[in-house]
């Protein structure tokens, strides 16, 4: 990208981190905090660790959001580098306070800062930041850059399947989802990002893991209305790779995508979505 601007987004992308250092991508961290220990999402936990302790520490983590201080200090170090404008896309301000600790930040910084909600989470916010990269990367201005995000979300889809209930209200804000709290554990919810309002919302459930997933690829692809046009879709699993390659191999077989991406979802997300995890997120391109 330019250098002369900086784009920040946060550890909840779940982008491949080829893909953030190809493109130069600054990624904040929000903060797992598991018993007395605390540790920065991505840089002092890594996704391999964390759903490893999930599986045998009775101690559920919890999570706290990226400071004002933290995007300020961001954005002063960019200013300090000689950026002249910055770029910041966040996740869905429904689901965590950190757009508006963004928002509060940018409002103390003698830089041009432009925060974008994403009404998203995982490779939804990521695909609206490798968007805005692109767009950069090929010469495209700041504002034209915020268009081409803008475009991305409205035709964007983010589809999670979950192994269990148990973990899904541990960190709040889960959105119209909340309604499956106190049912039994034993089902296996599926759930869709509201790109208008940014919410989670409740979408099925299945008694079985099979069936579960097997809803989820069928209703994602269906609310795509994936066609002849080119598809790019990421797969982001909750510590079982062999599943999350299974799931691509399907993809590619039935849709053959211009792009397709795999990634681990980071420990932050994990702490709602749990071990044993399914994510879609795709759009079409015109």
């Amino acid at each position: 990208m330019p250098s002369e601007i900086e784009l920040i987004t946060d550890s909840t992308c779940d982008i491949p981190a080829e893909l953030i250092d190809q493109y130069g991508v600054t990624v904040l961290s929000h903060t797992l905090i598991w018993g007395e220990e605390q540790y920065r999402d991505r840089v002092e936990i890594q996704p391999e660790e964390f759903y490893q302790r999930l599986g045998t520490d009775s101690r559920l983590p919890k999570t706290s959001q990226i400071s004002v201080y933290d995007f300020l200090t961001a954005f002063e170090a960019a200013r300090l580098r000689g950026v002249k404008e910055v770029l910041a896309i966040t996740l869905s301000s429904a689901l965590s306070g950190a757009y508006q600790s963004a928002v509060t930040a940018a409002e103390q910084c003698s830089l041009p800062v432009h925060i974008v909600d994403s009404k998203s989470v995982t490779m939804g916010l990521g695909w609206q930041v490798l968007a805005a990269a692109r767009a950069l990367t090929s010469g495209a201005t700041v504002r034209s850059a915020l268009e081409v995000v803008e475009a991305i979300r409205q035709k964007l889809q983010v589809f999670v399947c979950m192994d269990t209930l148990k973990y899904l209200s541990t960190g709040g804000r889960i959105g119209n989802a909340g309604k499956w709290i106190g049912t039994l554990l034993d089902i296996k919810p599926v759930v869709w990002i509201n790109h208008v309002t940014g919410v989670v919302e409740p979408l099925t459930v299945a008694r079985t893991s099979k069936r579960a997933v097997e809803v989820f690829y069928q209703k994602f692809f269906d609310k795509l209305e994936a066609g002849s046009k080119p598809l790019r879709i990421a797969v982001t699993h909750g510590g079982v790779p062999e599943e999350g390659q299974r799931l691509a191999e399907r993809i590619r077989e039935d849709h053959d995508p211009v792009e397709i991406l795999i990634n681990t979802t980071g420990p932050v997300l994990g702490v709602n979505t749990g071990p044993g995890a399914l994510a879609l997120a795709g759009y079409l391109e015109e």
